[in-house]
C-alpha cells in the first residue's frame, strides 16, 4: 500500500528485452514491489523479445507461484502467421491463464484501422481479453484517435490507451475515450496536470496507473496519491479499475 491505498501497477514488464538488454525476474519484481508499496502488478512481456513463447511461459510461472501479487498479459507480433498468433493467444488463455493482450504499434507498425488490426482485436474480443495498446511514440500508428475504429467495431472489448498518448497526444486520448465508453486510459508517462485534465472528462472508473519501469514507480504511482481529488477517485485509479478489468473471473 501507498499512504493507505492499495496499489495495482497496470504496466510492468517481466523477462528479457531483446532490443534494450534489460532483464527483470519475478524475484526482482517482487522485491521492487515490496519496497515501493505495490500490492499487485500486471506483467507484460517487453516490446521486443527473442522468443515470445518463452516470455509468456515465464510470466505464467510467476503468476502461478504468486497469484496474490501478479496477473499476466500476452504480447505477440500480429504480423506473424495468423494461425501461429491465434494458437498462442488461445494457449495463453486456456493453458497460461493470461488476462490481457498487449499491442506495440511503434515496434510492429500495425495500423489500428487496418484489416489486420480488425482481425487482431477480434482475437482479443473472442477470448475476452482486454487489449492494451501503446500510444504516443510511434505515431502515426500509435495515435490514440486511431483506437476509435476498433473500439466501435468491438464495443464490448475493453481497450486501454497505454501511456495516455505519452503525453503529446493526451488530448487525443481524452477525445477518443469520450467517444467510446469501452476505451480506458493508462496515465503512466503523464504529468499530474494531464491526469487532472483527463479526470475532468473521463470517469475514474476508466482510468488506471502504471509504472512501466521500476525506477519510475515512485513518481508514477505517487503522483496519483497527491492529486487534489476525492479519495474514491484515487482508489479507482490505483486499485478498483484495474482489479475489475484484469482480475474479474
Amino acid at each position: 500500500m501507498i499512504h493507505g491505498y492499495q496499489v495495482y501497477d497496470t504496466h510492468t514488464h517481466l523477462g528479457s528485452a531483446f532490443h534494450s538488454g534489460r532483464v527483470m525476474t519475478a524475484d526482482a519484481m517482487l522485491a521492487h514491489m515490496d519496497e515501493a508499496g505495490i500490492d499487485r502488478s500486471l506483467l507484460i512481456p517487453f516490446p521486443v523479445v527473442a522468443n515470445y513463447r518463452v516470455e509468456h511461459d515465464l510470466i505464467a510461472q510467476a503468476v502461478r507461484e504468486h497469484p496474490d501479487r501478479f496477473s499476466g498479459a500476452l504480447c505477440i507480433d500480429p504480423f506473424l502467421p495468423e494461425r501461429e498468433v491465434a494458437d498462442e493467444v488461445r494457449r495463453g488463455v486456456e493453458a497460461l491463464g493470461m488476462r490481457a493482450l498487449k499491442l506495440q504499434p511503434q515496434f510492429c507498425g500495425l495500423n489500428p484501422m487496418s484489416a489486420k488490426a480488425s482481425w487482431f482485436f477480434g482475437l482479443a474480443n473472442e477470448h475476452r481479453l482486454p487489449m492494451i495498446v501503446h500510444t504516443g511514440s510511434g505515431a502515426p500508428f500509435a495515435l490514440p484517435s486511431l483506437l476509435i475504429s476498433p473500439a466501435r467495431q468491438y464495443p464490448e472489448l475493453p481497450i486501454v490507451i497505454g501511456h495516455g498518448g505519452s503525453p503529446v497526444y493526451y488530448l487525443e486520448a481524452i477525445i477518443a475515450a469520450e467517444v467510446c465508453p469501452n476505451l480506458y486510459i493508462d496515465v503512466s508517462s503523464l504529468m499530474p496536470h494531464h491526469v487532472l485534465d483527463i479526470l475532468r472528462h473521463i470517469d475514474s472508473t476508466r482510468v488506471m496507473a502504471g509504472s512501466d519501469l521500476p525506477e519510475s514507480a515512485g513518481i508514477e504511482l505517487g503522483k496519483i496519491v497527491t492529486l487534489p481529488v476525492e479519495e474514491s477517485v484515487r482508489r479507482n485509479i490505483l486499485w478498483d479499475t484495474p482489479r475489475r478489468l484484469f482480475d474479474a473471473s
